[in-house]
Order: structure tokens, then C-alpha cells, then sequence
């Protein structure tokens, strides 16, 4: 097939500017007879149009990067906000750049949006090396003015101005926001506002350590995707809401150290995802919840400090995830349930303060994880199971001011083992072995059994309870490794 003249015009008119050249410079007569045949050509033209270096090419739906990679009303708005919390410096001077990489501001993580611009996702406030608060700082409204903020942190910022967490709801409906943390701020004040209900997509709720009052909002219990909610150390009082079993996804429910009333509704129960329950400090009455029992994955529970009342759930064998349950300070007056002997990952049981009668059940015997075990102040009577001196994990033991009695079951080295953890004092019936007794330099408050040769009574152990700071210290161990749980679950 010969090239016509046509061809080429053709050919030169669709082909760009080094083609047109090429045609121009090696095919000025397409009727010679050295004219080249169609399938010759397009192979040179391939071999010319291949040796042509590539050039990149922006794609013309591409945007056009701005200078500080951000849109100027959302850096604007980042700019008011810094300007009212941190005078730590000029912000705008310092880092005009906000996000830009490698010298973005402290406390904030940015990241690129299928626009093209880089938009803010995280902001942390209140402690080095990140941005803290002035004395002047009062809640910004202006962050949820931020579509793609995701998370932000207030520790430590609202202590001298009062503030509130009042936002109008149109405000929210455009936020992103996956986490509000706002903890230790005393200068926190006010209710928890029903408004937060709108901010659908948000996971973990934390506004602990603050001076929140009122009472807890029922719209929370409708964010479906919250994973963490934790309303602690705060001034909230009325009752817990049944609508917190909406909470299907709940992991984590904290609302200790309030001014709960009322009895712990049955709709907990529906919980099924639940790990961590804490309700301690409050002034909740009645039993709890049978329930309960279906919190399979329950592994911490903190009733502590109530007014908690009745028999333990029919079911409380079922819990068999249940690694803490503190419930000190509570008037049960009941005996010791044996269900608690079966629950064998138990590695902390605290049951201090609370009126429980009869003797130990031998079942507990079974909790070979158990390493704190806090039994006093109870009115327990009867003797210290044996196989108690065999639990090789327990180094905290607390069974002063009860009616036991017998001789301590414990030999010396597990007596040298928990030295000043274990407290035995105020258990009048209570006499330790001689041959043990000797063999340890720490009193633990009972006196030596028996008598010598001559029929008089060998010189007891002074009789004393324990001295306040060690009862302080001992406490603090129980504390340290229910926090250690919290922390590993639910750092916030």
C-alpha cells in the first residue's frame, strides 16, 4: 500500500508537534519511488514517537495545591482556634504552615483529602510537647467547624475560666468526629448537652475529671457507634438511663465518682460487647441485674462504694471473662457466694467493708490467678482455708477484723512472700504456729499458739491493727492493678 499525499495531511494534522516534523522532514514527496509503504511507517513512526522523552502530565481534574496546603478558611479557622486556647507563641507567625510535613505544628496531625488539600484530623491540647492552654481558655466551639476532624484532646486546659460545652446542634452535623476527650478540666462546668446526640459517626465519648452536673443526657445513648463512654469523676446525678442498652457496641462504660441515684437498670444486660463496667462511688441501691449474666466478655467490674443491696445474680458463674470485680464498701450482709470460687480467671476480688457473714467458701480456694484477694471488715467466722498458703499468685492478702479463728495455715515463706501485704489483725480467734512465727520478722497481728514446758502461756504477738500508712499502701496495690486493666483496654 503506498502513502498518498492525503494520508499525510491527514497524518499531520492529527499528529502532534515532533510528529508533524518527522512527516515534514522524511516525507516531502509521498508519489517518489522511494515512497515507504503504510506498515513502514508506522513502525518508524513508533521507533520516533518511543525515543521521545516522556513528560508527566498533571491531571486536568487535579487541584492545584495551594501554597500552605490547606484552604484558607480552614486554616483561618485553625488559627482562631490556637489564638483563644495556647499563647505558648504567634502561631500564625511560627507555623504559617499548619500542616505542612516536616514542620507541622506540635499536637496536630493532618492528613490529605481526596480533593487534593490538606485537612486537620486530630488536635491534642493540654500538655507538652503539645500546644497548652492559657488561663483565658474556654471550650472552642470553632472544632467542629473542622469537617474532617476525627479526634481532639482537651487534658488540663479549662482550670481558671469557666466554661461550658454548649454548642448548638446545627454546629455538628458536618463534623467527622470519631473521638471528644476532655479530662482533668475543673473549670468544666455545666450539663452534658443533648446536642452531642449529633455527632453520629463519634466512637469514644470521654469527659472525665471534670465539674459536669445534671443529669445524664438520654439523646447520648443513641450514638450508636460509641465504643467508649466514660462520664467519671464528675458532679452528674438522677439515674442511669435504661436506653444505655442501646449502646450495642458499647467495649468500655465508666460513670464512677458521680451522684448516681436509683438501681443499676436491667437493659445493662444487653451489653453484649462490654468489657469494662465501672459504676463505683455513686449512691446506686437495690441488687444487681441477673442480667448480668450475659456480659460473656465482661473482664473488669467495679461496684465499689454504694448502696448496693440483695443477693448476687443466679447467674454469676456465667462471667467466666471476669479477670477484676471490686465491690468494697457496700451493706450485703449475705454470705459469701461460692459462685465466686468458679469465676478462675479472677485475678483481683475486693469484698472489704460490706457485712458478709459465715465462713470462707471453700470454692475460693480454686482462683489460682488470684494475686489480691481483700476480705475485711466483713463478719466472717470460722478458719482460713488451707489451700489458701498454696495460691502461688496472691501477694495482697486482707482478712483483718473478722471473727476467724484457728491457727494460720500459711508456712513461713508464704508468710516471707507477702510480708507487709498480708493482714490478718482483729481476728481475736486467730494464733499463729511457733515454728512460723519465729522464722519471720513481721508481725501479722495474731498471737503465737500454745505454751511452753511450764504451762504459761507463750508471750503473744502484739495485738494491734495495722498501721495506717500500711493499710494505705495495701490499698494502693488493688487500685494499681485495676487501672493497669483500664489503661491496657481503653487508652483514651
Amino acid at each position: 500500500m503506498k502513502l498518498t499525499s492525503k494520508t499525510t495531511i491527514h497524518l499531520a494534522a492529527t499528529a502532534d508537534r515532533h510528529t508533524q516534523t518527522f512527516i515534514i522532514q522524511y516525507f516531502p514527496k509521498m508519489n517518489s519511488p522511494l515512497a515507504f509503504s503504510f506498515p513502514l511507517l508506522l513502525l518508524l513512526l513508533f521507533f520516533f514517537l518511543s525515543s521521545i522523552p516522556s513528560v508527566s502530565t498533571i491531571s486536568p481534574h487535579a487541584k492545584k495545591q495551594p501554597p500552605n496546603g490547606m484552604l484558607p478558611s480552614e486554616a483561618e479557622t485553625l488559627f482562631k482556634i490556637m489564638d483563644s486556647m495556647s499563647s505558648d507563641q504567634s502561631w500564625r507567625v511560627s507555623y504559617s504552615n499548619p500542616c505542612k510535613p516536616g514542620s507541622s505544628w506540635p499536637g496536630i496531625e493532618c492528613k490529605q483529602g481526596n480533593d487534593g488539600y490538606l485537612h486537620v484530623t486530630r488536635l491534642d491540647f493540654g500538655t507538652r510537647p503539645n500546644p497548652t492552654c492559657k488561663k483565658t481558655a474556654t471550650f472552642p466551639y470553632q472544632i467542629f467547624s473542622l469537617s474532617y476532624l476525627q479526634s481532639v484532646f482537651f487534658f488540663s486546659c479549662f482550670t481558671h475560666t469557666k466554661t461550658t460545652l454548649s454548642v448548638s446542634a446545627d454546629r455538628l452535623y458536618n463534623s467527622s468526629l470519631q473521638q471528644l476527650s476532655l479530662r482533668s478540666n475543673p473549670a468544666l462546668v455545666g450539663p452534658i448537652p443533648p446536642q452531642i446526640s449529633s455527632l453520629k459517626f463519634l466512637q469514644i465519648l470521654t469527659l472525665s475529671q471534670n465539674r459536669l452536673n445534671g443529669q445524664i443526657p438520654v439523646k447520648i445513648f443513641s450514638l450508636n457507634s460509641l465504643v467508649h463512654l466514660d462520664l467519671s469523676y464528675n458532679l452528674l446525678a438522677g439515674t442511669i438511663p435504661v436506653q444505655v442498652g442501646n449502646l450495642r457496641n458499647l467495649v468500655g462504660l465508666d460513670l464512677s465518682y458521680n451522684s448516681l441515684t436509683g438501681s443499676i437498670p436491667s437493659t445493662i444486660g444487653q451489653l453484649g460487647m462490654l468489657q469494662k463496667l465501672d459504676l463505683s462511688s455513686n449512691s446506686l441501691t437495690g441488687s444487681i441485674p441477673d442480667s448480668i449474666d450475659k456480659l460473656s466478655l465482661l473482664a473488669f467490674m467495679a461496684l465499689s462504694n454504694n448502696k448496693l443491696t440483695g443477693n448476687f445474680p443466679k447467674g454469676l458463674a456465667k462471667l467466666q471473662s471476669l479477670q477484676y470485680f471490686l465491690m468494697d464498701d457496700n451493706p450485703m450482709f449475705i454470705p459469701l457466694p461460692v459462685e465466686f470460687g468458679i469465676l478462675v480467671k479472677l485475678q483481683e476480688l475486693r469484698l472489704a467493708n460490706s457485712g458478709y457473714s459465715g465462713s470462707i467458701p471453700p470454692s475460693f480456694s480454686q482462683l489460682n490467678n488470684l494475686s489480691t484477694l481483700s476480705l475485711q471488715n466483713n463478719r466472717l467466722t470460722g478458719e482460713i482455708p488451707v489451700v489458701f498458703g498454696s495460691l502461688s499468685h496472691i501477694y495482697h492478702l486482707n482478712l483483718s477484723r473478722n471473727f476467724l479463728d484457728g491457727v494460720v495455715p500459711f508456712n513461713s515463706s508464704f508468710l516471707k512472700r507477702l510480708g507487709r501485704n498480708l493482714d490478718l489483725s482483729g481476728n481475736p480467734g486467730l494464733c499463729l504456729n511457733p515454728a512460723e512465727a519465729y522464722s519471720v520478722k513481721i508481725g501479722i497481728g495474731v498471737s503465737i499458739c500454745g505454751s511452753n514446758k511450764n504451762g504459761s502461756l507463750i508471750k503473744p504477738v502484739k495485738k494491734s491493727q495495722a498501721p495506717r500508712g500500711l493499710q494505705k499502701s495495701f490499698s494502693l496495690f488493688p487500685a494499681l492493678g485495676a487501672f493497669a486493666l483500664h489503661y491496657m483496654l481503653f487508652l483514651v
